[in-house]
């Protein structure tokens, strides 16, 4: 049985081409990056060793046992735990909307589901979805049309794209948009519904969504109780 983890790695940009080639190395997954910039004052800079605060920020699905091999091949061969490299984390997973999508997300990690998911009971998850750039008017519009509230655009390029022949029976084009949204679990299914009908695969959009657990929340436009202090 396996668990199904979102792994992130945050690195200086520079680095971007040799993270790149550390994924090809270890499955050539499907990775979704984006460029970012550090927060971090010139102080703390100096004291980490960091020469920039240009960043990329690289996401891509693991199975909890693929996560312990790449874990131990950050360190080794990425030397990840020297200051100033990056550093990675894994989220646990909510759900995933579809089989297909599935496939092509893990592609050839072995992986069968388990029964119970990492975290139950959540009152909010984060719904991811990736669409083909120039889309989240139209995937905002069918989130909203099932009573979702905002979400957050972040442009990305998508690797390994040239696998979702296989997996999908579609050709997806690298340059991505990803979208972040909010909501109560409740209303988790209903989005990811809306969202696959009208601008999934089977749409030009190309849309993937997946879900994440939210373990507290607040700034929602929606009523919190004393008990979410």
């Amino acid at each position: 049985m396996s668990r199904l983890y979102l792994m992130v790695t945050i690195s200086n940009r520079n680095m971007r081409n040799k993270f790149q080639d550390f994924f090809q190395r270890h499955g050539s997954f499907v990775v979704f990056g984006s460029l970012a910039r550090g927060t971090a004052n010139s102080a703390i800079l100096d004291y980490f060793g960091l020469e920039a605060s240009e960043k990329v920020v690289t996401a891509c699905v693991v199975t909890g046992q693929m996560w312990k091999q790449l874990k131990h091949g950050l360190i080794q061969e990425m030397q990840i735990d020297v200051a100033g490299t990056g550093i990675a984390f894994i989220i646990p997973m909510g759900s995933v909307g579809g089989k297909k999508v599935l496939q092509f997300l893990i592609q050839n990690q072995p992986y069968e589901k388990e029964e119970e998911s990492q975290l139950k009971g959540t009152e909010y998850e984060l719904l991811v979805a990736i669409a083909d750039q120039g889309s989240m008017d139209e995937v905002m519009d069918a989130a909203r049309g099932a009573n979702a509230g905002g979400g957050t655009v972040l442009h990305a390029k998508g690797t390994g794209m040239e696998r979702a022949k296989k997996f999908l029976g579609i050709s997806l084009a690298e340059e991505k948009e990803m979208v972040l949204i909010v909501t109560k679990t409740s209303q988790k299914n209903d989005i990811m519904r809306a969202i696959m009908e009208k601008c999934g695969l089977g749409t030009k959009n190309h849309t993937i969504v997946f879900s994440l657990p939210v373990t507290s929340a607040i700034g929602l436009r929606q009523e919190e109780t004393e008990d979410d202090a």
